[in-house]
């Protein structure tokens, strides 16, 4: 049926009107699009250009070469070799654990390192490479490349890592490095970015950590063209980083491998300071351990049993280790004394054996008494009793600031874990312990025993400051990048005849008959050594015990033995070398410490070997075997085993 022609016209015209509408609306939304479009392409082209720029180009940091570390020759003892690596890219090996399965029938990597490896790769992006093993030889590398396509993911690369050639014997001087962690990010105020680099390795201990800085150098940077993902399409550009500095250490490779040799076997540590300089020629500790197994990380069960070692391999006993100083502190008290006018050096003090205060008494080392002894002979034959006497006259007061004068309590800055030891005096009891200083107290410290504590560092200071009136300060950093450290030794405020007379009394410890070490005396005239001899405590003698007699060292468990200490200058004429030797529950210093102390000091004046002949007569064949015995090295050629890339 046919519409009616009114209707058709309303019809048309309600369409006419929604076209115009939707028409109306299309116009104004494209009005708007339209709008925004130049907005975004023609006044803020620049700003969206940058953006994109910025997103499609990245600056990659390109680690630096850390800088070497050289002895005194130019030896090298910290450097960087070449290491054979291979990496692995998660996304691109597809099954990640199947491929280090295959890899692990070409190198060994054990089950334990699969796991952790295939829990690292997970931990950071599917683009990061992981290294999965370092240090292989060209043989590995040769397999890996020859198997590559069935190892998809996995590339072998060259890369730079830190090698120590000289092993343990520089271990607790120059350290070593190792990845950085999470708890060095954390501890350290560094907002380098270099230590957000995947396997980047920073100085973890001794100068290595101490002189991180001036090592690490300045890091480099490339321009990458990279996709929305991040991954590497193209490198555009480079910028070579600057590599760190070069330092040079004080000590010497050939006289510290004797003295890492010589100590072997004990828990001991050795200090030989060139007097006139400062200069540390040898700073020795034993046991010591391979810094070589820290580089790439240590293992738990390796560390722990470093760690559980009752020796403390990895203590620096040179420069860390805190001891009382047993009688090697005589020559502080009898300064002290003497610059207090308290005491003569012809005064005499009679020793029954045993110096009584009130109702306890203090025993001397020797039972039956030494006798009327003087200023000289109670060095040279090491009497407490004269020293408990002179020592309640001076007063600790006294005592402590000439201990402080000679280099005791001072924590030195030197690029190795240092302690500042202990000089106790009335304020420190009272601020730390708040109780009154007794007389008691003294007469302990007289003797260097109490609560003194001194390292072998300190004492070789001690003894160079004895030797030649100066203040004498430790250096163990020769130059950093070429520029050399100052020296410095300002002549000290004691009295020259005071000194005269304490290294007389010295002299007289290593050359008279009667001293107490005599027996381990240099003989060659030139080259006389000045000594002292010293025992300190680590348990209580009880009354029950002297009584029925003193428990001798070797019937004692080793960690209830005496300490063994010796200090030493030479040649007495022209001093040159100062050296001090802490042997851990050795026993007497006569019999454990001097030996050592006098052939690292003829080592010291032999460049590094002992002369033979310096020694006396009859002591000689048994010297050329004890030395011929020792696991020494060959003296190496300076700078032969550095290498920069």
């Amino acid at each position: 049926m046919r519409r009616p022609e009114a209707e058709n016209r309303e019809s048309r015209r309600r369409i006419t009107r929604r076209a115009l509408v939707m028409g109306g609306a299309m116009a104004a939304v494209t009005g708007v699009l339209t709008l925004r479009m130049h907005r975004l392409q023609v006044r803020e082209a620049e700003r969206y250009l940058l953006l994109a720029e910025e997103n499609r180009i990245n600056i990659r940091l390109i680690p630096p070469a850390r800088g070497l570390i050289f002895d005194r020759a130019g030896v090298v003892l910290a450097d960087n070799r070449r290491n054979h690596r291979v990496v692995m890219v998660r996304e691109d090996a597809g099954d990640p654990e199947a491929v280090l399965d295959r890899l692990a029938r070409i190198i060994p990597i054990a089950a334990e390192d699969q796991s952790r490896l295939l829990r690292e790769m997970y931990r950071r992006s599917a683009f990061v490479p992981v290294t999965v093993a370092e240090r292989l030889s060209w043989e590995e590398m040769a397999a890996i490349a020859v198997n590559a396509p069935a190892l998809p993911g996995v590339t072998p690369e060259i890369g730079l890592t830190r090698a120590y050639p000289l092993e343990a014997d520089f271990a607790h001087v120059v350290g070593y490095v190792g990845p950085v962690s999470d708890y060095d990010l954390q501890r350290l105020d560094d907002p380098d970015p270099l230590l957000q680099i995947p396997d980047f390795q920073i100085g973890k201990y001794a100068a290595e950590a101490k002189m991180e800085a001036p090592l690490r150098g300045r890091a480099g940077a490339r321009r990458v063209e990279v996709n929305a993902a991040g991954r590497v399409i193209r490198e555009l550009d480079r910028q070579e980083g600057e590599a760190g500095a070069d330092i040079q250490l004080t000590v010497d490779h050939q006289l510290q491998n004797f003295v890492q040799a010589r100590l072997a076997g004990e828990s001991a540590a050795a200090v030989v300071m060139e007097i006139a300089t400062g200069d540390i020629r040898a700073l020795g500790s034993a046991p010591g351990f391979d810094p070589n197994a820290f580089v790439s990380g240590i293992s738990v069960s390796d560390y722990d049993a470093l760690l559980n070692n009752e020796r403390r391999p990895l203590v620096c006993k040179s420069a860390h280790g805190a001891y009382p100083p047993g009688s090697t502190f005589k020559m502080v008290v009898a300064l002290a004394a003497l610059e207090a006018g308290a005491v003569r050096p012809d005064e005499t003090v009679f020793c029954p054996g045993h110096y009584e205060l009130g109702d306890r008494r203090f025993h001397c080392w020797r039972r039956g008494g030494h006798g009327q002894m003087d200023l000289h002979n109670s060095l040279k034959q090491s009497c407490d009793v004269y020293y408990y006497d002179v020592a309640q006259r001076v007063g600790i007061d006294a005592i402590a600031a000439m201990a402080r004068k000679l280099g005791l309590g001072e924590r030195y800055d030197l690029p190795v874990p240092i302690t500042g030891g202990l000089v106790p005096d009335r304020a420190w009891k009272r601020r730390v312990r708040d109780a009154a200083w007794r007389i008691g107290d003294t007469l302990n410290a007289g003797i260097g025993q109490g609560d003194v504590l001194t390292s072998p560092l300190q004492l070789a200071v001690m003894t160079a400051r004895i030797a030649s009136g100066r203040a004498v300060a430790p250096r163990l950093v020769h130059a950093v990048g070429g520029v050399r450290t100052p020296v410095s030794a300002p002549p000290m405020d004691i009295a020259e005849d005071a000194l005269r007379q304490i290294r007389r009394g010295m002299f007289a410890v290593s050359n008279d008959r009667r001293g107490t070490a005599w027996r381990t005396r240099i003989g060659a005239d030139a080259l006389r050594m000045a000594g002292k001899t010293g025992t300190s405590q680590v348990r209580n003698i009880t009354v029950e015990e002297r009584a029925r007699g003193v428990t001798r060292n070797e019937d004692l468990p080793w960690n209830r033995r005496d300490h063994a200490l010796f200090v030493a200058f030479a040649p007495y004429a022209a001093p040159r070398y100062a050296v001090s030797v802490v042997v851990e529950h050795g026993g007497g210093g006569s019999v454990a410490a001097a030996p050592i102390a006098r052939d690292i000091m003829l080592a010291a004046l032999g460049d590094g070997r002992p002369d033979i002949a310096a020694y006396p007569a009859g002591q000689r064949e048994a010297a050329r075997a004890r030395i011929d015995a020792l696991d020494l090295r060959p003296p190496l050629r300076s700078g032969g085993a550095a290498t920069r890339a």
